[in-house]
């Protein structure tokens, strides 16, 4: 995460598009606007649109605009979201949503930094730096052809890969203490901390909704916490349901097996494909960003 948020500073200067990919919940957003902040369009505003939440034809009008009389129902002009971001950052969350007329326009958009209001044949520019976010995996969406590749590369000039928070658990004690202050004092409650066995229980689950699924579990327990420390009456989960020590360390057992053996294919396909990455990732059937990914987990260099 530390290496994350180097990478936001270096980035935020510059004008190139950012491709932001990650589970649900792991806080694609959050980094977005962290990189606006840290950019010279800090002073206008980052404007986001969820590009899965609403049909082709409201999307258009909502990211390009409308005309009076662009379709039934348009009783006026509306402005679009890239005009509204004109000097900032435009946000686009679930980008691999997209229809293929929408992903035309936001292409032609990115190669001449120009657009049309849906029924206007008037060219407007604007001054819009574009951040987009996914949970699924592009590069597959590229092969299947559901997704253009030319804007594919467009998006991804920097690409940021936030992990999972079950596979940053170092970080879950910072988390935990920060949301239950935070929340304490917007509900104007004397927390001061979990009981043992209440931060055992945070720290062994694996939070398949991730920081979001933390949040919400956190908020619940300041609220109806009755004492000064959160016990694991005020959680959602019981001991029960989490696997015991020996099951744990079984389970560890196996995940070491795995890495191993997945370790020793990663480096036999490289070293048949003299360290080609396209072709050892076809070899292994998974994508490239995840070879990278693999690369980057078992330390295997050059």
């Amino acid at each position: 995460m530390a290496q994350l948020i180097n990478l936001a500073g270096r980035v935020a200067a510059s004008k190139a598009s950012i491709l932001i990919q990650g589970e649900s919940g792991t806080g694609k957003e959050l980094l977005a606007r962290l990189i606006h902040q840290l950019s010279p369009r800090a002073h206008k505003s980052i404007v986001v649109v969820n590009c899965g939440a609403l049909h082709e034809n409201l999307l258009e009008s909502e990211l390009f605009g409308h005309e009076k009389g662009a379709f039934t129902g348009a009783a006026s002009r509306r402005i679009g979201r890239f005009e509204e971001a004109d000097g900032g950052t435009l946000f686009l969350d679930e980008i691999g949503e997209l229809s293929p007329t929408i992903q035309v326009k936001l292409l032609r958009f990115l190669q001449e930094r120009e657009f049309q209001r849906l029924g206007s044949n008037v060219n407007l520019h604007v001054d819009v730096r574009i951040i987009s976010a996914t949970n699924s995996d592009l590069e597959t969406q590229v092969k299947e052809g559901s997704f253009r590749e030319d804007l594919f590369y467009r998006l991804n000039v920097v690409t940021m890969a936030l992990p999972p928070l079950r596979e940053r658990k170092e970080d879950l004690s910072l988390l935990i203490n920060h949301f239950i202050d935070k929340f304490a004092a917007e509900n104007g409650k004397i927390i001061q901390g979990l009981s043992s066995e209440a931060r055992d229980l945070l720290l062994k689950y694996d939070y398949p909704g991730n920081v979001r699924e933390l949040v919400n579990i956190l908020e619940r327990a300041v609220v109806i916490a009755r004492e000064q420390y959160i016990t694991t009456n005020d959680l959602p989960f019981k001991p029960d349901l989490l696997p015991e020590d020996s099951d744990k360390k079984s389970s560890g057992a196996l995940r070491e097996s795995v890495d191993e053996l997945e370790k020793k294919l990663i480096v036999e396909a490289m070293e048949k494909t003299q360290e080609n990455q396209t072709k050892a990732a076809d070899i292994l059937g998974i994508s490239e960003r995840m070879l990278r990914y693999k690369l980057k987990k078992y330390g295997l260099k050059s």
